[in-house]
């Protein structure tokens, strides 16, 4: 059985630890390694998309990837309660084209016993942005951890 650490019910500190976790795992680019921080029959809303499934994960960060080139992502805990846990979220990426963005969202999640991941619901916005206006490159150095977003 795929276990991952902490465990629900979460307290502030574990909450923080999951939501690092997890901006560290997708700002590897990795979906295979992501895919595994979710249950088997994981159920997603991501935009306007609907996943379920491990495999339906990688598929989908696998496209998401090809397109969203560079993509470099930061969350922050907003609100948490026992198997549950809010996220605020920024990241850039550019086109084929060259065009930089960055998406706003938030995110909310649900856990199983195990750690993991059972439903994840996903609302985005993106904003054209220029070369000059980019603040995300690549992941978080350690002392930049758990440092607030800017809002705009």
């Amino acid at each position: 059985m795929n276990a991952r650490p902490p465990f629900p019910p979460f307290t502030e500190e574990t909450a923080r630890q999951k939501v690092q976790a997890a901006e560290d795992a997708w700002n590897t680019r990795d979906p295979e390694r992501v895919a595994l921080a979710y249950t088997e029959d994981s159920v997603w809303r991501n935009r306007d998309e609907f996943v379920t499934g491990r495999g339906e994960i990688v598929e989908f960060l696998r496209r998401k990837w090809l397109r969203e080139l560079d993509y470099a992502l930061r969350k922050e805990l907003w609100s948490f309660s026992g198997n549950r846990i809010a996220v605020r979220f920024q990241y850039e990426s550019h086109d084929e084209a060259g065009q930089w963005w960055r998406s706003y969202g938030n995110e909310l999640w649900e856990f199983d016993e195990n750690g993991l991941m059972r439903r994840r619901e996903a609302s985005i916005n993106d904003l054209a942005i220029g070369p000059g206006s980019r603040r995300i490159f690549g992941p978080r150095k350690d002392t930049e951890k758990g440092l607030l977003l800017p809002l705009s």
